[in-house]
């Protein structure tokens, strides 16, 4: 299908969301790939992460850029060559390209209840508001807000656990506020996510100015 969604917010940021339907030669139709696309495209196994390769590709074309525009940097985070701000994120049958004026990051996480095993590993002061009810969907916001703040962070090292924090929030406000600080990096962000009725929960970060 074409796009599945798209969200304005402020900041001049922008939000494309693919569901992904096609197969491998109706996704691959129509784009122009550089050489290390192409090679990191065969490189992989997975029918799934090869669809979320080029899924991102089609939402990029859409957006009105080609994958050439896109360049990584040593510790795998995503530029634009025109100096926006972008994030990337797939889970699934889902992809979704974030492009902004401002530092902000996206992540879509399919809820699953495998989450509650590992909340050891990123929820720390979170724990005090969580609940029974809905516990599945709390955590999953919680990981993909500190995700999405995690794509912010141009370098590696960053724990989910002990440097990323976010606020006690309610599904009905849809948004919450988060921070990161580590060493001398500090950043405030609103926090909004949203639940796709496919059983998947988008979650984006806008770092506060």
């Amino acid at each position: 299908m074409p796009i599945y969604k798209t969200i304005s917010s402020e900041g001049g940021t922008t939000i494309y969301i693919w569901k992904i339907e096609e197969s491998l030669e109706e996704l691959r139709n129509g784009l122009v790939l550089t050489e290390n696309s192409i090679s990191r495209l065969n490189g992989m196994k997975s029918i799934l992460h090869q669809k979320g390769f080029l899924s991102v590709r089609k939402l990029l074309k859409h957006a009105g850029y080609e994958d050439a525009n896109l360049y990584y940097n040593e510790y795998g985070r995503p530029f634009l060559n025109d100096d926006k701000h972008i994030s990337i994120t797939h889970s699934f049958e889902f992809a979704a390209v974030l492009i902004s004026e401002q530092e902000a990051g996206v992540d879509i996480e399919k809820n699953r209840e495998k989450i509650v095993n590992i909340q050891h590993r990123f929820v720390n002061t979170e724990v005090d508001s969580l609940s029974e009810e809905d516990l599945v969907k709390q955590l999953t916001v919680i990981w993909g807000a500190k995700e999405s703040m995690y794509k912010t962070y141009p370098y590696g090292g960053l724990s989910f656990h002990n440097h990323i924090g976010i606020n006690p929030f309610s599904f009905a406000d849809g948004r919450s506020s988060g921070r990161v600080i580590f060493d001398t990096w500090k950043r405030e962000y609103e926090i909004k996510f949203e639940f796709l009725k496919e059983g998947f929960t988008l979650v984006y970060a806008l770092v506060k100015p």
